[in-house]
């Protein structure tokens, strides 16, 4: 998670919201990282979870990232939800919830739906106040 934060920061220091990703294997080697990127390539979809989900693709050689971990510093939103199924991630650990457009739970959730085509464990908290106060502190400069 630590890896993510500090990917969060950078998208902060450019001006997006400070959500960072990473994909890692069972061993822990990270294979995928991204960022918010919308602000900077003026793109919708420049979620940290799709940069991620697409960099890993590329590094791992397909787009089945079977037996991968997506380790994010917030609940994803719909959209992120989908592609995490789409990939057929074997695992999601995120850090804070998103009370607002949350997908793993706050507002719906997409990955544990019993109608989805995979199933994807979910593991939630780990440095939640740490990424918590990231977006917090971007926000409050925003105000």
């Amino acid at each position: 998670m630590q890896a993510a934060l500090s990917l969060a920061k950078v998208a902060a220091d450019k001006g997006d919201v400070p959500v960072g990703a990473i994909v890692v294997n069972e061993s822990g080697e990270i294979l995928g990282t991204g960022q918010n990127l919308r602000e900077q390539n003026n793109d919708p979809t420049a979620h940290a979870e799709i940069v991620a989900l697409r960099n890993a693709s590329e590094k791992f050689g397909s787009w089945r990232l079977d037996d991968l971990t997506i380790v994010v510093t917030l609940e994803p939103c719909a959209m992120c939800a989908g592609a995490i199924l789409q990939s057929r991630i074997k695992r999601l650990v995120f850090a804070a919830w998103d009370e607002k457009a949350g997908a793993v739970g706050s507002v719906m959730d997409v990955i544990r739906d019993p109608r989805a085509l995979t199933k994807v464990e979910v593991i939630t908290g780990i440095m939640e106040k740490e990424c918590s106060d990231v977006l917090k502190d971007f926000f409050n400069t925003k105000r």
